[in-house]
């Protein structure tokens, strides 16, 4: 059976909160909105910068839950500042045949990094 790579979660224009050079690398990320956009701790996340356009890999550590946290570590600090905004993208594999009724979370977020829309997901 093939398997292809699909979206599996969006965190749709996320703010930076912080910008953190000295550190080993990585994406802090408020607790509370990786569980919401099924994202695991150290799991590889595709970041795109909306304001300066930058596009790069990376992986989550936990921030802390409520706090609305978006910080970037490490070299990752080099690619954006803090108030851009970006897009977080996580993946997944699912087989072809669940292509058809395949839809991704996309977690829609406002100026503080609060959930103000969540779209698609299993269907309920």
């Amino acid at each position: 059976m093939a398997l292809r790579k699909v979206l599996k979660s969006k965190l749709h224009m996320a703010r930076v909160t912080e910008a953190n050079i000295d550190y080993e690398g990585s994406c802090t990320i408020d607790e509370e909105l990786m569980e919401i956009a099924d994202l695991a701790p150290y799991e590889l996340i595709m970041i795109s910068n909306y304001n300066n356009g930058e596009r790069f890999e990376t992986y989550v550590i936990p921030g802390r839950r409520g706090s609305g946290e978006i910080c970037l570590n490490g070299a990752t600090a080099r690619k954006g500042a803090v108030g851009d905004r970006l897009f977080i993208f996580s993946w997944r594999y699912i087989p072809e045949t669940e292509l058809d009724n395949y839809r991704p979370v996309v977690i829609i977020l406002d100026e503080s990094n609060r959930p103000k829309k969540i779209m698609g997901g299993p269907e309920k």
